[in-house]
């Protein structure tokens, strides 16, 4: 925490612009104008509305609100703002593609995924002595961070006399610890990290749904749904139940459906508002890849979006020898509104950076079970009308998929 968000990353903005240890550029341009820092950090200090809250606090501005930035206000910023509004803002783009390659390697260090592959040589050093003021032991210490994860693994130690000894039996602790869970399916009951199970009124589980809980408000009748959405909804429920939206028409009716205003995932999982303007998800669907080839067989592979949360519904399909229904069925389903991609920017392709200029004009209408995340946006000039999607999971969610 220290070296990097506290030191390193500070560093780094102190010259930027200008302000560390009264340091010239030399040969190189890389600090920025005193109206684009400004410009940067009045935009950081708007996106309150546009990140969920379980990514961080409302963002500070790094100039008039400076006391207000702690360690999580740096590593957030240069995780996932910072590539996002340096984008375009340097006189030459090497120094924003050298800052991209540290937020990429800050990453692996995050992951716990790591190389022996050294840090990339300075721009600002320049391989001049008088210019080593700009390399104090905060740099020295970045070369051994990998090499420190590889061998001691998570830094508990609970005795200063004995570390090693601390570290190792607590590695050796928590393997057997994972494993039990996994082997006895107790991933909750094991957990170190303490659940909140405390009931909400009006909430709604089902048995086929284990992973999720739907949340109040309910709506439920003809009067809470369109006939465009009620075709939509039969249309994907029929491919579900391979039958035809003409034959649910008689079976599922309006009052079979319910909406619900919350989904809350468990295990630690994000809480999804519908039908709110800062409730952006990532969710996984099943396409066919031969949909446009009318004679070819069906091959489904799966494929990542993004997209505005607009509905949460709950199908209630009744039994019918019809559609060889043998007993009641309960379905989660989620509309949304897509994010239409544009061509992302090359060096931004490591840090998994998506960029949209415009919504789709029909709803996608998926499982539940497909939606993943919650996920952030940066709009990337004034006018917004390009946005950034800020995605902080990685690879901690992922839908699945079974025959």
């Amino acid at each position: 925490m220290h070296i990097i968000w506290e030191n390193t990353v500070k560093n780094l903005v102190l010259l930027w612009t200008g302000g560390f240890k009264g340091i010239d550029t030399g040969r190189e341009s890389y600090e920025l104008g005193l109206e684009v820092w400004e410009a940067i950090c009045k935009a950081m200090a708007g996106l309150g509305g546009t990140l969920p809250v379980v990514y961080c606090t409302r963002p500070p501005n790094l100039i008039t609100e400076r006391s207000a930035c702690t360690a999580d206000t740096w590593s957030f910023w240069t995780q996932y703002l910072g590539p996002v509004l340096l984008h375009q803002k340097f006189s030459k783009a090497k120094y924003y593609k050298q800052f991209v390659k540290l937020v990429k390697m800050l990453h692996v260090c995050l992951q716990f995924k790591h190389t022996s592959q050294d840090v990339e040589d300075l721009i600002y050093y320049l391989n001049d002595p008088e210019c080593a003021g700009v390399c104090p032991i905060t740099i020295h210490t970045l070369l051994y961070i990998a090499d420190s994860i590889e061998e001691t693994g998570p830094p508990i130690i609970k005795s200063k006399h004995h570390p090693d000894a601390c570290i190792a039996q607590y590695i050796v602790e928590e393997a057997q610890l994972t494993q039990a869970a996994l082997i006895y399916n107790m991933a909750e009951e094991l957990s170190l990290c303490k659940q909140l199970n405390g009931r909400v009124a009006g909430q709604f589980t089902h048995e086929s749904y284990p992973t999720c809980v739907l949340l109040p408000p309910r709506q439920k009748g003809a009067n809470t749904l369109d006939d465009s959405l009620y075709s939509k909804i039969l249309k994907v429920l029929a491919t579900q139940l391979d039958t035809t939206p003409a034959v649910l028409k008689c079976i599922v009716f309006c009052n079979h459906i319910e909406q619900r205003g919350k989904v809350h995932q468990l295990e630690g999982g994000d809480t999804m508002i519908y039908s709110c303007d800062a409730t952006f998800v990532r969710y996984k669907s099943l396409v066919d890849r031969n949909a446009h080839q009318r004679h070819a067989p069906s091959i489904f592979e799966q494929k990542t979006y993004y997209g505005q949360l607009q509905h949460l519904f709950v199908i209630n399909v009744p039994t019918n020898p019809t559609i060889n229904l043998n007993a009641p069925l309960t379905i989660f389903f989620a509309a949304l509104v897509p994010c239409l991609f544009t061509a992302s920017l090359g060096h931004l392709d490591m840090l998994d950076i998506h960029y949209y200029s415009a919504m789709g004009t029909s709803l996608d209408i998926v499982d539940i079970v497909c939606i993943q995340c919650l996920v952030g946006q940066v709009p990337l000039n004034d006018n917004g009308q390009s946005w950034a999607i800020i995605d902080r999971s990685g690879d901690l969610a992922h839908a699945v998929f079974e025959d």
